[in-house]
């Protein structure tokens, strides 16, 4: 399989999580597993592209910068990608914390791309399943880089393959040891805005049929500000034009004021929306790395009814 067939998103993301793990004395989300699924040569490759970037987001400082590594290390404070994967993930391991005290047994997690949480997180393996769902051909070179780096696939960790335009989120669940039955929680993280809006509620839709009430589904979201040039924030600009010139462009956005209104019509219940002031608060604040919340990024806890 040739590396190039998986998202680049996907693995430009693992880079950032391993370079805050192994830069950043102060955590925001450590993920220290996540360098061992960068393909081999990639992550030169990845610091030289990031670092050229400053000059989109800086360009007066860029020029000022006499090596790469002085340029990395500043861009990764102004690029919105690393806050919005790191509060995300934060978020997210915070709130299956509380629901596993509340008798969460299964933790689905969609588009899981280069996800480590079943590796890092042992302790909790004990009381869940863990079920990863994503692109047949992002979940093949995972499996092939833990093979190739050693690490075993814990018992508890349950792959499955789907390739939504052909099969639905029901149809890959109820062919796997999925338990229909059982409290869950879905994850959902940095998909939605690269999605139809239809598409969006489509799965959530899915998510809400295909587990019991009670269960929990975290997904985040850009607010419509984001796709409005005077509105938008510069940052988030920037990092827009870059996806899109990769190929992988987000395209949608959400209104905070109407989505518990939209949810509801579909089974869910907004108990939870964080805004970037209220993720700012929580995460970023007082920090002195440079690191700040995206100014466009929304934490979104939803239950199903």
């Amino acid at each position: 399989m040739k590396e190039a067939q998986v998202s680049m998103t996907a693995i430009i993301l693992a880079y950032m999580r391993s370079y805050h793990a192994m830069h950043d004395e102060s955590k925001i989300a450590d993920d220290f597993l996540a360098y061992r699924f960068i393909p081999e040569g990639w992550g030169p490759l990845i610091e030289r592209g990031l670092a050229e970037a400053l000059k989109l987001y800086d360009p007066e400082r860029a020029s000022s910068y006499p090596d790469h590594a002085t340029a990395l290390a500043w861009v990764m404070r102004l690029i919105p990608s690393l806050p919005m994967t790191l509060g995300r993930a934060r978020y997210t391991e915070d709130t299956l914390e509380k629901a596993v005290k509340q008798g969460v047994k299964q933790y689905v997690i969609l588009g899981a791309g280069l996800d480590t949480f079943a590796f890092r997180r042992p302790e909790m393996l004990d009381q869940l399943q863990v079920f990863e769902v994503d692109h047949p051909v992002t979940q093949a070179y995972k499996r092939r880089r833990l093979a190739e780096v050693g690490m075993e696939h814990p018992a508890q960790l349950h792959f499955i393959p789907v390739d939504f335009e052909q099969e639905s989120l029901t149809a890959s669940l109820t062919r796997s040891s999925y338990d229909p039955q059982a409290q869950s929680l879905f994850s959902w993280l940095g998909v939605t805005y690269y999605l139809p809006r239809d598409s969006v509620f489509a799965t959530l839709r899915d998510i809400a049929d295909v587990t019991p009430a009670g269960s929990t589904v975290i997904f985040d979201y850009l607010d419509t500000d984001a796709f409005v040039p005077e509105r938008a924030a510069k940052r988030m600009q920037v990092q827009m034009e870059s996806v899109r010139q990769v190929g992988e462009p987000m395209i949608t956005g959400f209104d905070p004021s109407t989505l518990a209104m939209e949810l509801t019509s579909i089974g869910l219940r907004l108990h939870e929306d964080l805004s970037p002031t209220d993720i700012q608060e929580r995460y970023f604040q007082g920090r002195k790395d440079g690191y700040y919340a995206c100014e466009h990024q929304h934490f979104a806890w939803a239950v199903v009814e």
